[in-house]
């Protein structure tokens, strides 16, 4: 991955070169537009905190997803109930995504990751540098793959904006929410009560 870097800082954090991100992006979303059939294209997301992520894409471009744990032999075990052949493969995190990409091996399978600068390249043919721990970013390279993606099938127009917000792909807990709404309850009675009503 060093080849995706710009510098780093003097605290130790590695800065991507965006420009090769933006490169990467468009070379992954043209491999997955020369699919024929969208169904044919995997996505895999096993960490909880991109499942909604690409759960989205797949909706969006018509993928067929696979999220949370992964059945060992989806590629290579034809007697098992969940076999599949796609003909590309797109996974959240290499380093969490292990057991798909090996098995994409297997069979000759492309694969397509966003890659952190410590993210294990072995069995991704287009590695996306970018930052994939944390929920937003994954979240926002997947609504940018995703608009790539049904720009280049002339899907969307590139003149228009596309009416899908980039938060919609973001990880939300309902505890969290929950907590944000019961806040903003409390600041409107207090204001409520302020005001003399």
């Amino acid at each position: 991955m060093e080849q995706y870097i710009y510098k780093r800082q003097s605290d130790g954090i590695y800065i991507i070169n965006l420009k090769r991100t933006w490169e990467k992006l468009l070379l992954a979303a043209q491999a997955i537009v020369a699919i024929e059939n969208p169904a044919d294209v995997s996505v895999i997301s096993s960490r909880n905190t991109v499942q909604r992520a690409g759960l989205k894409f797949a909706a969006a471009t018509g993928a067929t997803p696979i999220a949370g744990p992964f059945t060992p032999g989806t590629f290579t075990n034809q007697i098992q109930a969940a076999f599949q052949e796609p003909r590309l493969l797109v996974v959240t995190e290499p380093r969490a995504d292990h057991q798909p990409l090996t098995e994409a091996s297997y069979v000759n399978l492309p694969t397509t990751a966003p890659c952190n600068t410590d993210s294990p390249l072995c069995y991704v043919d287009i590695a996306t540098p970018c930052n994939n721990k944390g929920a937003h970013s994954v979240g926002l390279m997947w609504w940018m793959l995703a608009r790539e993606v049904l720009r280049m099938r002339g899907t969307i127009s590139r003149e228009r904006r596309w009416e899908v917000r980039p938060d919609l792909y973001f990880d939300r807990d309902p505890e969290e929410t929950e907590k944000e709404e019961q806040a903003a309850a409390e600041k409107a009675v207090t204001k409520k009560e302020f005001q003399g009503e």
